[in-house]
């Protein structure tokens, strides 16, 4: 996550700086509007094109991106790759889109988005989101997330397994599989009766061994490498 989240003026939690790029002056409008009102949340600046917000998100970087995943010449999924693979110390980047069973949305998850919000989701869901996605604590609509792997993942129990699967513990292995349910580290901690700090040192094995980001590109993994299947 990037760097430069500065405390809260009255001495609260830090201050979340979000950058909104979106091809449709009303959307960011709308979307600024609502974290403005929130004392955490400070809208650091704008993108209409996917190229564009590359160049803003280089110059400013801010915390967590609300990235259209639709966007004339280059698109969310594309900006989004570069993004992650250009940056030191990226933000977190949420891709917003009016479908949610949509590839667009897998494939912008694949390449290393957070998590995803539909254009209709309301001002607390919204906020919700992007203090969920900062805190990087959980997933973002894990059935959601479920069903696209369903729809478009390319996993299946027949393919061999993955090299990372055996180098997984027992323990690793059960908390990815909680991971896929969008269990905080807390509630995973309770789960399986450890502490918290124990999950966390768990939680990094498991992106170190899977070579993923985050908690999300580690659960697409696993769906598309078969350890866990949608159905289950």
């Amino acid at each position: 996550m990037a760097a430069h989240r500065t405390a809260a003026a009255d001495g609260g939690p830090p201050v979340i700086r979000v950058v909104l790029a979106d091809d449709e002056r009303m959307v960011r409008t709308a979307l600024r509007v609502i974290l403005a009102a929130e004392p955490d949340l400070d809208v650091v600046g704008e993108a209409a094109t996917g190229a564009e917000a590359v160049s803003v998100v280089r110059e400013l970087r801010p915390d967590i991106v609300l990235m259209d995943v639709r966007m004339p010449g280059i698109d969310g999924i594309r900006a989004t790759e570069q993004l992650l693979a250009t940056m030191p110390g990226p933000p977190r980047i949420v891709v917003v889109t009016t479908f949610e069973n949509d590839q667009y949305v897998y494939d912008a998850l694949r390449v290393g988005a957070a998590g995803f919000l539909l254009k209709r989701s309301g001002a607390e869901d919204l906020v919700s989101a992007v203090r969920l996605v900062a805190r990087s604590d959980s997933l973002l609509y894990p059935a959601a997330l479920r069903g696209l792997a369903a729809e478009y993942g390319r996993w299946g129990p027949a393919a061999p397994p993955a090299p990372w699967v055996a180098r997984l513990t027992e323990r690793e292995a059960d908390v990815l599989r909680l991971m896929a349910t969008g269990m905080t580290n807390a509630e995973i901690a309770a789960r399986l009766g450890v502490g918290a700090a124990t999950v966390k040192t768990h939680v990094a094995a498991v992106l170190a061994k899977t070579g993923a980001r985050d908690r999300t590109q580690a659960v697409i993994v696993a769906y598309e490498s078969g350890f866990i299947t949608p159905a289950g």
